[in-house]
């Protein structure tokens, strides 16, 4: 079995992919303010928002913390609700 990586080792590997996926959120963003119109009241932000502060937030955890944000809850009569 391999030995695991360390975390500077995970660091040189990611660190432009990471990069990356940053500055096209920024983009994203920053498209959003210069478009006509406002989504400040819109529910997806709040979302965006809430999962760009769980990042912040540090810790381990906060990709399945992030994904919690975005799913729905599960609901044990899903498949009669979408009539399936």
């Amino acid at each position: 079995m391999a030995s695991p990586m360390t975390a500077p080792e995970i660091l040189n590997r990611e660190y432009l992919d990471v990069r990356a996926k940053i500055l096209e959120l920024a983009a994203a963003l920053d498209r959003l303010d210069r478009a006509s119109g406002s989504v400040k009241d819109d529910a997806r932000m709040a979302l965006i928002a809430k999962g760009l502060q769980t990042l912040l937030t540090g810790g381990a955890g906060r990709a399945e913390q992030v994904q919690l944000i975005f799913s729905r809850e599960y609901e044990a009569e899903w498949r009669r609700e979408f009539g399936l």
